[in-house]
């Protein structure tokens, strides 16, 4: 069997939807350690801040590079796809960590290096197949996969941003106040709103560029960030005694 480009690709994908399987199922019993699951032993850790810009900056880093080795890099439907995902990828990477905890808050070392290995193998997987192995023709910009996926991706987007900036808000008087309830807009319905806006961002992502690397971005985006969620909610109802009961984790009104 001949291996080629796109048989490694395809099972590079498959790879990345069996990890966020797995990943799923370990997450929902061990949460990912760092923010306010961290908890300080032996492990090697740096600055919050810092390791979030190291493990980060692959995504947009690859996708650009690799983007613009494919055939259809300069046609206008890739193109519109470079645009979403260096818009989310920078507003990650360098608007976020500029509001993000302080220098105190430390990150274990082996998840920079995961996070840094996942997003530049996703880089690569994603940016591959919008400007390389897909082909879209002017009839995609009509296509109703395009425009919902669209609308998922900038709703989604504007979720998440919505819900850093409250976020970020109530974490610059932190330090001296300790952890503060959240209880504007979307966090009345669910304890992750963020969380809920990256989901929907990359549920988008799948169905506008209709590619399986977009599919199991997706996947992987929920295992990861649904656990987290109720991570986060347990331990909102542990600390706050007043905690909304009828406020879910991540989708509003189901989980």
């Amino acid at each position: 069997m001949q291996v080629t480009e796109q048989r490694v690709h395809t099972w590079l994908v498959w790879s990345l939807i069996v990890v966020a399987v797995v990943a799923f199922f370990y997450l929902r019993n061990n949460p990912a350690p760092y923010g306010r699951h961290y908890r300080k032993k032996t492990t090697l850790d740096c600055s919050d801040r810092v390791g979030w810009i190291v493990m980060e900056v692959p995504a947009p880093v690859t996708f650009l590079a690799v983007y613009f080795l494919g055939s259809h890099a300069w046609e206008a439907i890739p193109l519109g796809f470079l645009l979403l995902w260096q818009s989310h990828y920078l507003n990650r990477t360098l608007l976020r960590p500029s509001v993000n905890d302080s220098e105190e808050d430390r990150i274990p070392i082996k998840v920079v290096v995961l996070g840094f290995l996942f997003n530049s193998m996703n880089g690569y997987l994603n940016a591959r197949a919008v400007s390389e192995l897909m082909t879209y023709d002017q009839s995609w910009m009509w296509d109703l996969r395009m425009w919902l996926g669209l609308a998922l991706f900038l709703g989604g987007f504007s979720l998440n941003l919505y819900s850093d900036r409250l976020l970020a808000k109530l974490k610059q008087g932190r330090h001296m106040h300790g952890y503060q309830l959240a209880n504007r807009g979307p966090f009345k319905l669910v304890s992750c709103p963020n969380y809920l806006g990256e989901i929907i961002e990359w549920a988008g992502w799948a169905i506008a560029t209709w590619t399986l690397a977009g599919l199991a971005f997706f996947l992987f985006t929920s295992a990861n960030l649904v656990p987290r969620a109720m991570s986060h909610h347990r331990w909102y109802q542990q600390t706050f005694k007043d905690y909304p009961p009828n406020r879910k984790a991540v989708i509003p009104g189901l989980y």
